[in-house]
């Protein structure tokens, strides 16, 4: 960081080869102009493709996300000419942070944190520890539990219908273990459409999670600096929050903040802070709940890079705290840096 102006050389790191790839480039078209705004150097590298030229860098920031996740015959092409991710290759020893604005696979499960971590490299999120063990769903469950953190009920496949039904009962959510932005996820309402609902999960991932329903409304909690922002609320227009409603403008409507008594909007930001300490993650995450028709609230799962597009969660929840979009990229730079990084 230039030490006379306080302006930071920052690489956007997005894209890459997951099935989330066209979410990311959507937060990095956020992420990097609103950097850029505020000064900072900013160099823009598709993890699958390079450090990108300035015309080819508005070409792919400009495409949008579709209103499904990109198809495996175009996921299994990127992978196969992509780029290693290594140090020559990425280039970002320069830069005094990497600012992940990847999404899913290898950007988000730890494997990436890893590779920045052996080269000494300060960058956002978390370390590649909480990154994994937050990514991987049966394990995140199961220490949300160890500390009061309310979870459904979950079975892992292989299982049966009738034990389905015997343990969790009728409707059903399967998805895959380690994947987000609901790829792969399927409501199952009765035994006939169990299997297939495995078969589709198991595209995405060798581990499958079967996990009790809970219907009624969503929120979500943003976690920043060691506290918790204003609680919003997802009102979908299905009873599942899915891929096209969570990136299609105008497909889902968010409010922020939450309108739920000031009780339980504590009792819900205390649960997603322990959900966010149970799994030692870093300056920001993102934590979604759904509250059943008792008023219970169930922790769904914890976001280690949320969503940083137009509509997304996380910037909605810092701006009701009165934190602006460039400034909530700042601080998260800014948190990120170590000090004895040089």
């Amino acid at each position: 960081m230039r030490p006379d102006t306080g302006r930071m050389r920052i690489a956007v790191l997005f894209g890459g080869t997951s099935e989330e790839r066209d979410v990311s480039i959507a937060s990095a078209a956020q992420i990097i102009p609103a950097l850029r705004s505020a000064g900072h150097e900013v160099v823009a590298v598709d993890t699958a493709t390079g450090r990108l030229p300035s015309a080819e860098e508005r070409r792919l920031l400009e495409s949008g996300v579709a209103p499904q996740p990109p198809t495996e015959q175009s996921i299994a092409g990127l992978r196969a000419g992509a780029l290693a991710l290594s140090a020559p290759n990425l280039d970002v020893r320069d830069f005094d942070v990497v600012f992940l604005a990847l999404h899913g696979g290898a950007g988000e499960d730890g494997r990436l944190q890893a590779m920045l971590d052996l080269a000494g490299l300060s960058y956002t999120g978390s370390n590649h520890i909480a990154s994994a063990a937050a990514m991987d769903k049966d394990l995140s469950k199961r220490l949300f539990r160890s500390v009061g953190v309310p979870t459904a009920d979950w079975l892992m496949a292989p299982v049966s219908a009738e034990e389905v039904a015997h343990t969790l009962g009728w409707p059903v959510i399967v998805k895959p273990n380690k994947q987000g932005s609901t790829v792969g996820l399927t409501l199952v309402r009765s035994a006939t459409g169990l299997a297939a609902a495995i078969e589709a999960a198991r595209r995405f991932d060798d581990e499958v999670m079967v996990e009790r329903f809970i219907a009624g409304r969503e929120f979500t909690v943003g976690i920043l600096a060691g506290g918790a922002l204003p609680v919003g609320e997802i009102i979908a227009p299905r009873e599942i929050f899915d891929y096209e409603a969570k990136y299609q403008p105008q497909a889902a409507r968010e409010v922020f903040p939450a309108e739920i008594q000031a009780h339980e909007a504590r009792r819900v930001q205390e649960y997603a802070l322990r959900a966010h300490r149970v799994l030692k993650l870093g300056a920001y995450s993102r934590v979604d709940f759904r509250r059943d028709t008792h008023g219970e609230y169930w922790c769904l799962e914890v976001n280690t890079l949320p969503g940083m597009t137009a509509t997304s969660l996380l910037p909605q929840a810092a701006r009701a705290a009165g934190i602006c979009f460039p400034e909530l990229l700042d601080r998260i730079c800014r948190g990120a840096i170590k000090p004895t990084r040089r």
